[in-house]
């Protein structure tokens, strides 16, 4: 705002020497200068009213995404940890023992999360993240754990409607500082909660909203 005012001055003041310039300074009429200045504050109005506009409208698409963070927590009971330019969800999406396929109940919290990117988010960078229980060789998890991120990323970018581009998928295996309960493996349900995805929006500080 503090630059288009600038801007609005500079006008204003050239405005006025063009006046000056087209004849002596005495031609220079009070009229002349009240119209001059009366342009001038017009079009200071018009910029802050634009600006309170803008303004307003990104003070309600904060809100309607404040709305929709929560309901993640409390739908889905999603946790979210913000770190510089990024937001990493921990979501309950998990996988049986030795498998990357996607189960039905973790479908609609992935179609959630994706309406959020696509609302609020349109230009970010979703990351997903594989990982493993430390049963088997520390290989073969970071390839269970790519192909984890893999089925999540594929569904995404179908039935989530984001842009493959988008979206990568990355293996963390099963990598001992990220495990939810450390040691934990099947086979069975036990270490189901080592064996899941998370996805991180890299939005760079930029909340994007659907009218942008």
């Amino acid at each position: 705002m503090v630059n288009r005012h600038v801007r609005l001055a500079t006008t204003a003041v050239v405005g006025l020497f063009a006046l000056v310039l087209n004849g002596c300074p005495a031609s220079v009429s009070p009229e002349d200068l009240d119209a001059e200045l009366a342009q001038v504050r017009e079009e200071f109005r018009a910029s802050d009213d634009q600006l309170s506009g803008r303004v307003d409208q990104l003070e309600r698409r904060v809100s309607s995404l404040e709305t929709e963070l929560q309901a993640l927590r409390n739908d889905f009971n999603v946790t979210m940890e913000k770190a510089q330019g990024m937001l990493k969800f921990n979501v309950p999406v998990h996988f049986d023992f030795d498998e990357a396929e996607l189960r039905e109940l973790d479908k609609p919290v992935l179609d959630r999360f994706a309406e959020v990117v696509g609302g609020y988010y349109a230009d970010a960078l979703v990351t997903v993240e594989g990982f493993a229980d430390p049963a088997g060789s520390e290989a073969y998890n970071v390839r269970l754990g790519q192909r984890r991120a893999d089925a999540v990323k594929q569904y995404l970018t179908t039935a989530g409607g984001l842009q493959p581009d988008q979206v990568r998928a990355v293996s963390y295996g099963e990598a001992a500082n990220r495990q939810v309960i450390p040691g934990a493996h099947g086979p069975g349900v036990t270490g189901i909660e080592n064996r899941r995805v998370a996805l991180v929006i890299d939005y760079g500080g930029m909340v994007r909203g659907a009218g942008d």
